[in-house]
């Protein structure tokens, strides 16, 4: 299984990316997808979570700002980020628990390889 991040770039602040995260492979089904970040000198921390049945948590700095959303059928993670700060730059990386096909299912942990995010003032 792999985790494919996308839609990371240089953004001036107020501005809007919206970041996509495709997993592939021998797929069961997925249960939680995230979105983590971590700035430069700081510890990764959880941005958003959505469940499988599209439940979603946010850090709380952030609601209101950015928006986590999944398509089921594509296997697929999005991140809508609006009103970008300076303070938002860092790397994103997405993450899923995965029940992987096999002949006998297990969940996994898989982590996307991150994408960049970079806000100027």
């Amino acid at each position: 299984v792999q985790l494919q991040a996308s839609g990371g770039g240089l953004v001036q602040a107020g501005g809007s990316l919206r970041l996509s995260c495709a997993a592939s492979g021998s797929i069961f089904s997925i249960n939680d997808m995230d979105w983590y970040r971590q700035a430069p000198g700081k510890q990764r921390e959880l941005v958003a979570r959505i469940t499988s049945g599209g439940s979603t948590t946010y850090a709380d700095s952030l609601k209101g700002r950015f928006t986590i959303s999944r398509d089921n059928a594509k296997n697929t993670v999005y991140l809508q980020m609006n009103s970008l700060k300076p303070e938002d730059t860092a790397v994103y990386y997405c993450h899923a628990e995965v029940i992987v096909r096999s002949i006998v299912p297990s969940t996994r942990s898989f982590w996307g390889q991150g994408t960049l995010v970079t806000v100027s003032s």
